[in-house]
């Protein structure tokens, strides 16, 4: 990795996003930081300068539910920075009922797996000449809600669902995340690339900002430390800076204590793997 590492993240202005953002500019990155909320950016910019004081942070303005935006914030970071040494697709969403994109996809599933998939394309060329460099998704453990996946529907499904039913889907995007990066660590193998995502844990900011008395409950989980987003930061930070995974190839990894994980048996294997990803392709690039 380069003296000043130059480090892209996603979901950076809240929660375990923000402290593996401080933690990542304590150790003298330069950050990249995609943002839907210019004020919440330059709070974070100014947080930033009181943690690590002088360090350039960068913020390209997209909403990640948009993939039209989300691909422009791509090229305008290829286009900053001469080399990229880490991507970090952190941003997410757990929705509660459906909302269907101007774009004409679910917005869960665009945050939650379309946006980072964009992300990563438009940069991949970028992040290869860059080598050695990395690429850390952040996935999770409610993948395994996910009993089925379909490869060519469910990156496109746009149907109503209950609060109840949220669960199941939103575990599916992140089931596509972890399949996006196995997938991706085979495509990239002996690039210098590596690939990996986590299980940030359970993390109780931003939890079900949608759902009554949710801040209240937050709060609540805070004092009793439950949910505690540092341990989300922690396993990101070292994913994206630890040199035992500077060669991992699509590996899936636990919050706290690291270890491997293994892909829920939905979306285990090559065949489901590619599948999605030559369908994801299709759907993404029949927008544009």
């Amino acid at each position: 990795m380069s003296a000043q590492p130059v480090i892209v993240m996603t979901g950076a202005t809240n929660g375990m996003g923000r402290l593996a953002a401080l933690d990542l500019a304590r150790r003298g990155a330069r950050l990249g930081v995609v943002a839907r909320s210019e004020s919440k950016a330059e709070s974070l910019r100014q947080e930033i300068e009181r943690a690590a004081p002088g360090t350039p942070v960068d913020v390209f303005l997209a909403d990640l539910s948009l993939l039209a935006e989300t691909r422009r914030a791509g090229e305008d970071i290829a286009a900053h920075y001469p080399r990229i040494d880490v991507l970090v697709n952190n941003a997410g969403l757990h929705a509660f009922s459906q909302r269907v994109t101007a774009e004409g996809y679910a917005e869960m599933t665009a945050v939650n797996y379309l946006a980072p998939w964009v992300l990563t394309e438009t940069l991949r060329d970028r992040l290869i000449a860059s080598a050695p460099a990395r690429i850390v998704t952040v996935a999770s453990r409610a993948s395994q809600r996910a009993d089925t996946l379909d490869p060519r529907g469910d990156p496109a499904d746009i149907a109503d669902f209950t609060r109840r039913g949220s669960s199941k889907l939103y575990g599916r995007s992140k089931l596509m995340d972890i399949m996006f990066t196995q997938e991706l660590g085979r495509q990239l193998k002996d690039t210098g690339v590596a690939v990996t995502c986590c299980c940030p844990g359970f993390n109780a900011t931003g939890l079900g900002r949608e759902l009554p008395l949710a801040g209240a409950l937050e709060k609540v989980l805070t004092a009793l430390r439950i949910g505690d987003p540092q341990q989300g930061a922690d396993i990101i930070v070292k994913l994206a800076t630890a040199p035992e995974f500077a060669g991992s190839s699509g590996g899936y990894f636990a919050a706290r204590t690291a270890q491997p994980l293994e892909c829920p048996e939905a979306g285990r294997g090559e065949e489901v793997q590619r599948a999605l990803w030559e369908a994801t392709y299709e759907l993404v690039h029949s927008f544009r």
